[in-house]
């Protein structure tokens, strides 16, 4: 029984490579055309939704979203959710329709295809670098004033230790959300880790969770306040995930 599951595994953990490419081929060279001027990218950030809904789809993956709060079509906003896997870029991307913009690690241009549009649409940061971490902000007031909305995992990574529920939040997004005066908007992904995990050997298709807390207001705060905002981001995020694992 253990052989036929990792048989599955590995043919499965292939599929969603092809997955990733099949649509990005597909659609190439509209998506060239979306990102050769800054007023492109709302019709590529279309293209990246149904994208993303083929991979979550041919996975055997579906989602159900609940929102205490609509975003408005009109406002930026800092996005943020718990990180446990490569399918939270894609459910981050159904979840949302207003267009916004990742703050990633810079390694994830090394993957084909994928990493050629990355590297050109999303804010990379050099994590080892201050100078890359200090540029990000002036990228992000760039996409704020076009109207963009920006989406960080505050974890900075996916914790080696798969244990760990919820590592603790970094400063970058919250720093971002004072100095923009951009409401936070905490998500809780609440099945990611078990259904894609980045260990190999593992996973499922089924159900995946999601819910859009009600939003933070960042207007008069300052850096001052820095601390309790993260707290009380991470506070959210980590209560619902506790309430998901109830529910299972």
């Amino acid at each position: 029984m253990r052989g036929i599951k990792i048989i599955f595994w590995v043919l499965w953990r292939v599929w969603f490579y092809v997955l990733m490419a099949i649509p990005i081929l597909f659609m190439f060279p509209f998506l060239v055309l979306s990102i050769l001027t800054e007023s492109g990218y709302p019709y590529f950030f279309k293209m990246a939704r149904i994208w993303a809904r083929i991979i979550l789809f041919g996975m055997g993956f579906y989602y159900k979203i609940e929102k205490e709060q609509e975003l408005d079509k009109d406002k930026s906003y800092m996005l943020i959710a718990n990180h446990t896997s490569m399918i939270d870029i894609m459910l981050m991307l159904v979840t949302i329709r207003k267009p916004f913009v990742f703050v990633g690690k810079k390694e994830l241009v090394k993957i084909p295809l994928f990493g050629f549009f990355y590297k050109r649409t999303c804010i990379l940061v050099d994590r080892k670098s201050s100078r890359s971490k200090h540029g990000v902000f002036d990228r992000a007031q760039k996409r704020i004033n076009q109207g963009l909305s920006i989406c960080i995992f505050p974890e900075g990574g996916v914790p080696d230790d798969e244990s760990i529920l919820l590592d603790h939040f970094k400063d970058g997004a919250f720093r971002l959300a004072i100095e923009h005066q951009l409401p936070i908007v905490p998500l809780s992904f609440g099945d990611n880790k078990e259904r894609f995990s980045f260990t190999f050997f593992s996973g499922s298709p089924g159900l995946m969770r999601v819910k859009v807390h009600s939003f933070i207001e960042t207007e008069g705060k300052t850096m001052v306040d820095k601390n309790d905002l993260k707290d009380q981001s991470w506070q959210i995020i980590h209560n619902q995930i506790l309430e998901f694992q109830k529910k299972n």
